[in-house]
């Protein structure tokens, strides 16, 4: 548009150069002839308009969006239009208690209330593209700004909807991707009515009461120690019927040995004791006593 201005212009000049000034006409023909350039190469250009590899082009003629959804590369245009461009990427949407963390300044965590009256604070991110060829549509109902009308407000609303059938600890715990599952399929209906496609929904962290917390970490290490008491148990049962097992091969090889003894046996032992000793090069064998006691052996080093 800037070129078709300049066009005019210098064309204007070109016509009147004989009513400005008799020096000034003798740039009539120069002046028609850049104005005229100008004036092409700006209608040549307006009608070629490049879009970004990830986005697309939405044409509005004269207020009207056009159905007609522009790719990425050179595409020919009416003059006319006014073409904006939609970014079809994944964007993500971050809400967190963290400063700086999310697109909103400050704490932008979301609070809600559990199905107990305990308030739960949740950081969540939403990632999401616009569906390209639903587009116009966004334009035309919603604005280039779709991420404050639709992705915060509905994205927020649907998870205080859900949270009200959790109590907070289950919401902390055992039913945390089933609360993610649902708000997702809540969601995402409610996206794609919007010309938008949900990606993936990211429960980043579920803070509770410190109360509460307070009260898990306390049953946490009550647990812990019972455990631990079920395992010094488990292991002193073990032991006592090690010694138990022990006691009883101890018993039932004194009842054997005192079943099988005999005094031949006794005496037959004692000889075979009292040979090795007598011939063993370090000690004197002095053998006492006889008839069916047991023998007295005296030794002595030489």
């Amino acid at each position: 548009m800037t070129l078709l201005f300049f066009g005019f212009v210098l064309l204007i000049l070109g016509f009147n150069a004989g009513k400005i000034s008799y020096n000034f006409d003798r740039f009539r023909g120069t002046l028609l002839f850049a104005g005229l350039t100008l004036i092409v190469l700006g209608l040549a250009l307006s009608t070629v308009v490049q879009i970004d590899a990830g986005q697309v082009g939405v044409q509005t003629l004269f207020g009207k969006v056009q159905p007609q959804v522009l790719p990425s590369g050179l595409n020919l245009i009416n003059p006319l239009t006014e073409v904006t461009r939609f970014d079809t990427r994944t964007q993500n949407y971050t809400m967190s208690a963290q400063h700086g963390e999310g697109q909103q300044s400050g704490d932008d965590a979301i609070r809600v209330l559990s199905a107990d009256g305990l308030e739960v604070v949740i950081d969540l991110t939403v990632l999401y593209h616009a569906v390209p060829d639903r587009t116009p549509q966004i334009l035309a109902t919603i604005g280039e700004d779709y991420q404050d009308k639709i992705v915060r407000p509905i994205t927020r609303t649907r998870i205080r909807d859900n949270a009200v059938y959790y109590d907070a600890v289950a919401l902390y715990s055992t039913r945390r991707d089933e609360f993610q599952t649902r708000i997702y399929n809540t969601i995402e209906k409610d996206f794609r009515k919007n010309g938008l496609q949900l990606n993936q929904l990211l429960i980043r962290n579920i803070q509770l009461p410190a109360s509460v917390k307070r009260s898990i970490e306390s049953k946490i290490s009550a647990e812990q120690d019972a455990q631990k008491m079920q395992f010094v148990l488990q292991k002193e049962r073990q032991e006592a019927d090690r010694k138990r097992i022990e006691a009883q091969g101890i018993a039932d090889y004194q009842k054997i040995l005192n079943a099988e003894l005999s005094d031949k046996l006794l005496q037959y032992e004692m000889i075979k004791a009292n040979k090795e000793i007598a011939t063993s090069p370090n000690s004197k064998v002095i053998i006492m006593g006889g008839g069916r006691s047991t023998p007295q052996v005296l030794l002595s080093d030489k």
